[in-house]
């Protein structure tokens, strides 16, 4: 390998799929004894191991891309497929969740009263926390656009504050949609208003929170000139991803907030 006459990127022995695996494995099987047993503590390990995988798996790929210069161009090609493939996936995986919103709410059974919203549901008002959230993520979108341009024309101070500025919405974000769940009048028990509402809007959620993640690695990874304004493919699927959480959000609002209501 030393000696390679190719542009691809033959990956060498790693112990981190396989450890990956087991502590994955682990954190499953610690919450289903957490929901049987109310007892957390296998869980908390198993995530605590994937944690640890995950930052040392992402270490050697920093590496390999901004120090052993193996993320080549022909490389740097196939993983920009990888990304579009992956949020392909997640687009797929949302459509599911539209699907069941909208069976159950087009045609509302009679268990339900025959009326969307069901009896006894008081939803959202869609001008409060839900339509600040709307704004939040409209403008984290043009903050993260922002930060992408800013790399590109070699930009260092104005890639920092936008990425700063993108991550601090994210977390407001995350922030008011707890606040919303505290303060929700109905639950995920009930009916499938319930059911919809909070599995939806809960794996959104759970995107912003891996979002912003993404974002601040990106943020740390520039702080320590890892990016240029050639070579930061790491930044543009962070970017990608936002954009996708952006445009699923819109039509969560939409959908289940402003016309489910």
């Amino acid at each position: 390998m030393l000696n390679k006459n190719h542009t691809y990127h033959m990956v060498e022995v790693s112990p981190w799929p396989i450890i990956g695996g087991f502590s994955t494995m682990i954190m499953m099987i610690g919450l289903i004894k957490w929901f049987h047993m109310y007892d957390n503590s296998l869980m908390l390990i198993g995530t605590f191991c994937t944690l640890m995988v995950m930052y040392q798996w992402w270490r050697d790929i920093s590496r390999e891309g901004s120090f052993q210069g193996l993320h080549t161009l022909k490389v740097t090609k196939g993983l920009r497929w990888g990304m579009i493939l992956f949020i392909t996936s997640e687009v797929l995986f949302f459509v599911s969740f539209f699907w069941s919103f909208y069976h159950a709410s087009l045609s509302p059974s009679i268990e339900i009263g025959m009326t969307w919203p069901p009896k006894g549901i008081i939803p959202f008002n869609p001008i409060q926390i839900p339509l600040l959230n709307t704004l939040i993520l409209i403008s984290s979108g043009i903050s993260v656009t922002w930060a992408h341009h800013s790399l590109m024309e070699n930009n260092f101070k104005q890639t920092t504050q936008g990425l700063m500025i993108t991550i601090i919405l994210g977390i407001y974000f995350t922030m008011l949609q707890g606040y919303e769940y505290f303060e929700s009048p109905f639950t995920m028990a009930d009916s499938v208003f319930g059911s919809t509402f909070f599995l939806a809007t809960g794996f959104h959620g759970l995107h912003v929170i891996i979002g912003t993640l993404f974002l601040a690695i990106c943020l740390l990874r520039h702080s320590m000139n890892h990016l240029s304004s050639s070579h930061h493919f790491g930044f543009e699927a962070a970017a990608w991803y936002w954009h996708f959480v952006d445009v699923v959000w819109l039509f969560l609002y939409i959908s289940i907030y402003w016309w489910g209501s």
